[in-house]
């Protein structure tokens, strides 16, 4: 007995050894864990575990027999081996707790592999290894004995049984083991061990019974029949459908110059009848196709959710949709937060703008005074302070925009930054020359000036150019860069209230007394309209030369942006006036060389017995 007691633990410890050395072969190419390392370390506690409970298993073994072979009146010796096998039990629990606290610390890491059915559907997944055979390995095994179960004829549930073994619980088929249930299984799934191997017998039953009944003549003769029923179905709707849409093509083509009439707006016309009807035929098209895409989408998953081959298509084609609508909508309503408080940001700075919009155009229209500050300065400062409003706005915004802490957003934003840094140089130095002229005030709209070589009127004033219009009507453009480096002539700044005077000069020989050029000048001066009566008009003799004496009239107007045509007044008023006086304006070269010839004079203004005189000639005899 006791030979034969020693025999069975021998054997038992070898099949240890072996186990042990299998088990750390096998784990040096496990590779279904996302941290080996602690899974590596893991396996190897656990065979060293394996190892002392099969030494204690034998120990026990031992304890009981020599338990059973003492005498009734052998007490002391009895209760000595009784407390030596309570003391093996209070170890297997601490056991059991320890390798289920492992577990447990694994189970977010620790990859599952699955055992598939006969439609590639997952019967339930193995996690842990059990001998040599990894967990992958385990999963494909139990799949491959499942399949063959599919040819045994009349296969019932009740024909799988659950037969306890030392350390397992098998499900078996006949004399074949379909899979062993071990420990580390129950611990896993936190479910005693018997009751495991029950719960994956009926399913594997379960499983095969669905497969002979799905793939029976008078199943798949139905199923046939109701996928024809689906295609006939799908085409009698594709065929109504375009019938319908040809139908209504014909009706919006019938409409035209009855409904369709073209669009306009005011005077514009957007679109004509022909134009009209074309839009809406494309847009008939466009829907024509939706709903057939759709018909077509939605048959399909019926058509392969007939078959249990192809049902997993079935909700692969239908998550193609349904899962982003989901997402969609998932997405949404976790964004909604961060929506309502972007729209209460937004709404307090439109009410703030709206504020300030209101403040400007009462200084701007002279309602309210501020003192130092002129009202012309309304609107370029309310521009100012609402782009640093929308700024801040932005700031305050931007945490709140979806993914605005990703990677990807972050550097559109640099990259948008750097190209606006770089690509607008030019145009931040105007739009800085744009603000420094608009609070200098060189001018405003309507001034005339004269900037560089252009003279005209100021017509716009933005924060990258000026715009003038010339005499001639012509539009400058002029950067606000170059209007800050040029010199800046403005007429209408004093014209209202010392008025702008108006000069223009003309020479005449020195035979001519001043005083009549004087009263000549200051005549025409008081001839020409839009020149003042007061502050009165004066001349100035600008200079003596060899020939003639340059005579220059000033006058004051307060139409400054109306010089050309009082200019030109003055011009020919002066002609008058000169000629009234028999002054000639012209040049002393000629007067001097024009001996019998007639005065420049026009004919009109000279006396009716006036004659040209005769060419003197003196000879001199020698």
């Amino acid at each position: 007995m006791i030979r034969k007691l020693f025999v069975q633990q021998f054997a038992l410890l070898m099949m240890t050894c072996l186990s042990v050395f299998g088990q750390t072969d096998s784990t040096s190419q496990q590779t279904d864990s996302l941290t080996s390392a602690a899974l590596r370390n893991y396996n190897l506690k656990l065979a060293q575990v394996e190892q002392q409970r099969q030494v204690d298993s034998l120990k026990r073994v031992e304890l009981e027999a020599r338990l059973n072979s003492l005498k009734t009146t052998d007490n002391l010796k009895k209760e000595e081996l009784q407390q030596q096998l309570q003391a093996l039990n209070d170890k297997e629990i601490r056991r059991i707790a320890q390798k289920k606290a492992r577990i447990d610390s694994l189970r977010q890491t620790v990859k599952s592999y699955p055992v598939k059915g006969f439609f590639d559907d997952t019967l339930f997944v193995i996690y842990s290894k059990f001998g040599s055979f990894s967990a992958k390995d385990r999963a494909e095994a139990i799949s491959s004995r499942i399949q063959k179960l599919k040819d045994t004829y009349g296969f019932r549930t009740i024909m799988l049984k659950v037969e306890e073994a030392e350390t397992t619980d098998d499900i078996v088929f006949d004399e074949s083991i379909v899979m062993s249930v071990s420990e580390n299984d129950a611990i896993w799934n936190n479910k005693p061990r018997k009751e495991l191997a029950e719960e994956y017998r009926l399913i594997i039953g379960q499983a095969v019974e669905n497969y002979l009944a799905e793939t029976s003549f008078v199943t798949l003769a139905k199923e046939f029949g109701l996928a024809l029923l689906v295609i006939i179905g799908a085409g009698i709707c594709i065929m109504y459908l375009i019938r319908l849409f040809r139908w209504t093509a014909s009706e919006i083509q019938a409409q035209e110059g009855k409904r369709f009439n073209g669009f306009n707006i005011r005077n514009y016309s957007l679109f004509d009848a022909r134009h009209q009807v074309n839009f809406f035929l494309n847009i008939n098209t466009i829907v024509k196709w939706i709903l057939m895409i759709v018909l077509i989408y939605i048959a399909l998953p019926l058509l392969f959710g007939i078959f249990p081959w192809t049902e997993g298509l079935a909700n692969t084609l239908f998550g193609y949709i349904l899962d982003p609508l989901k997402d969609i909508v998932r997405s949404v309503w976790g964004y909604l937060p961060n929506l309502f408080t972007i729209l209460v940001i937004v709404t307090v700075f439109i009410y703030l703008l709206k504020g300030l919009r209101f403040l400007k155009d009462e200084v701007e229209n002279g309602d309210i005074h501020l003192t130092g500050f002129y009202p012309d300065w309304a609107n370029p400062t309310f521009q100012i302070v609402r782009v640093l409003l929308l700024a801040f706005m932005l700031i305050l915004v931007f945490p709140y925009l979806p993914n605005s802490d990703s990677d990807i957003f972050k550097g559109v934003s640099v990259f948008l930054g750097f190209l606006f840094t770089f690509g607008s140089a030019g145009s931040l130095s105007n739009i800085i020359a744009g603000l420094v002229l608009t609070y200098m005030r060189l001018f405003k709209l309507g001034d005339r000036v004269k900037i560089g070589d252009e003279v005209g009127d100021v017509i716009e004033k933005s924060l990258l150019v000026t715009r003038i219009r010339t005499p001639k009507n012509e539009i400058v453009s002029v950067p606000n860069s170059t209007v800050m480096s040029s010199p800046t002539v403005n007429y209408s700044s004093e014209t209202l209230n010392q008025g702008l005077i108006l000069h223009t000069t003309i020479t005449i020989g020195y035979d001519v007394p001043w005083k009549d050029i004087h009263q000549a000048l200051l005549t025409a001066a008081d001839r020409t309209d839009l020149l003042l009566k007061e502050p009165k008009p004066f001349v100035l003799q600008t200079s003596l030369d060899d020939f003639y004496v340059a005579y220059q009239v000033n006058a004051y107007t307060r139409e400054a942006n109306r010089q050309a045509g009082i200019y030109s007044s003055l011009h020919q008023n002066i002609q008058d006036c000169c000629n009234e006086s028999g002054i000639e304006i012209l040049s002393p070269h000629y007067r001097a060389a024009r001996d019998g010839s007639m005065t420049t004079i026009p004919a009109n203004y000279l006396d009716k017995d006036y004659e040209a005189p005769g060419f003197n000639v003196n000879l001199k005899k020698n």
